[in-house]
């Protein structure tokens, strides 16, 4: 492999779903990346479970942190590989040939490759397949998955590291920032990577509300002037304004359509139309 990879999970009483990390990231078939894992002091067996897999190709530490992206700081801050992979706790490798596919895709041309994933809730699995292309729009709606992606370091030197200030987007930040404004060149490899914890932070409804908080705040701090711009587009997603654009391209419906529109904007007040 002519580039190294750092693949680091970080864990906080976990320690059944870091057993399950650890075993799909040392049984790959191609073993050439270093294994960083950082444990937040956990109390239920974690610590025991790395001392027990004293592989070589692993290297953690186990200490209070604050919080997820504290923690994923630390490790970037330990790795030595060219490219990150942030695989947490309770996520695994798809399968035992992941690693070596992503080996023969990666060659340091681009700043940040990504493949997609499987997302594992307790009831069903989905399939994530993420564009080829990326804008704006998509992270309006959507981020990549960090646990299948595989970030160039030296971004994180030249940007920033993970806001520790945040407890859900800061890779979303990461992610929005380093693509659509420092147009960080990307990749999308066409792999299965990874089958997401779907029981994570992020993936919990009760947080949508905090995350939307936090979107709002770095939206503010790295795009204020398409701050405004940001929610028509989502009014541009509804399902009604797609279905306008739809029936544009049909000569006949347009026309009706036209026709009801003009009936009845002649009961709404035409300053406001103007508007």
């Amino acid at each position: 492999m002519s580039i190294k990879l750092s693949i680091i999970t970080v864990n906080y009483n976990d320690s059944a779903g870091l057993q399950k990390t650890i075993n799909s990231v040392l049984n790959q078939s191609l073993q050439n990346f270093e294994f960083i894992i950082i444990d937040g002091n956990s109390n239920d067996g974690s610590k025991e479970l790395l001392q027990q897999n004293s592989e070589p190709s692993i290297r953690w530490i186990s200490e209070p942190d604050n919080g997820i992206y504290h923690a994923m700081n630390k490790g970037t801050r330990m790795a030595t590989g060219e490219y990150l992979l942030f695989l947490n706790s309770g996520d695994i490798l798809f399968d035992t040939e992941v690693i070596k596919q992503v080996d023969q895709e990666i060659d340091g041309t681009y700043g940040i490759y990504y493949g997609d994933i499987i997302f594992e809730e307790p009831e069903q699995q989905k399939k994530i397949v993420f564009p080829d292309k990326l804008s704006f729009t998509f992270f309006y709606k959507q981020s990549l998955s960090h646990q299948a992606s595989f970030i160039k370091k030296a971004l994180f030197d030249e940007l920033f590291f993970y806001n520790e200030d945040f407890k859900i987007v800061s890779d979303w930040e990461f992610f929005t920032y380093a693509i659509c404004k420092q147009n960080i060149t990307y990749k999308h490899l066409n792999i299965l990577v990874t089958i997401y914890d779907g029981n994570g932070i992020s993936s919990n409804a009760d947080n949508l509300k905090l995350m939307y908080q936090e979107r709002e705040i770095s939206l503010r701090r790295y795009f204020p002037a398409f701050k405004d711009d940001y929610t028509q587009i989502g009014e541009l997603e509804h399902k009604r304004v797609k279905q306008f654009f739809y029936i544009k391209g049909h000569p006949f419906a347009w026309k009706i359509l036209k026709f009801c529109i003009k009936a009845i904007t002649l009961f709404l007040p035409k300053n406001k139309i103007k508007e």
